[in-house]
């Protein structure tokens, strides 16, 4: 199973990811998780965060996540993912594929901003780079501070919906 979590930087994706990974663990020992920027440095921090070498990332990560599953290994993967042919690619070549979109404000995004991402204005996803709408997610969840929501909470919708479990 690979579970891809997609939205733009600060939305909470890899805060969700990490309580839906340890959710899944419970059920299935053998998952992990990564984060889009934790995957760039395990594979040499060697791309930059130009539009061209962002979709190297992209594939890089389709081929990982296609291969973890052909291992039998869940991956709970939290990631920009801007490309909606490789989130199409994905889930053609992945048995068993969940995606999810977790929107937020702009305000909200500038807020949770704690590492300055927004500060710059060049090859940033939602400022110079266009973040189009992700293809065929299977859930979308707002995640605006004024809608309360924690992490676990979300966590636990998409361990509900994705797993087939109440």
């Amino acid at each position: 199973m690979v579970i891809w979590l997609i939205g733009k930087s600060s939305v909470g994706k890899s805060t969700v990811g990490k309580c839906l990974t340890e959710k899944i663990k419970i059920l299935h020992t053998n998952t992990i998780f990564i984060d889009g920027d934790i995957f760039r440095g395990m594979m040499g921090n060697d791309l930059g965060h130009t539009i061209e070498d962002r979709y190297k990332n992209a594939k890089r990560i389709e081929e990982f996540c296609v291969y973890m599953d052909s291992q039998n290994i869940n991956v709970v993967f939290a990631l920009l993912s801007i490309f909606p042919d490789v989130q199409k690619s994905i889930r053609e070549r992945v048995k068993n594929y969940f995606q999810v979109y977790l929107k937020a404000s702009d305000e909200t995004l500038k807020q949770r901003d704690d590492r300055g991402v927004y500060d710059n204005k060049k090859d940033i996803v939602g400022i110079d780079i266009e973040f189009p709408t992700p293809y065929q997610s299977d859930l979308t969840i707002e995640n605006n501070i004024e809608d309360g929501l924690s992490p676990e909470e979300i966590a636990s919708r998409i361990f509900k919906k994705a797993l087939n479990v109440e």
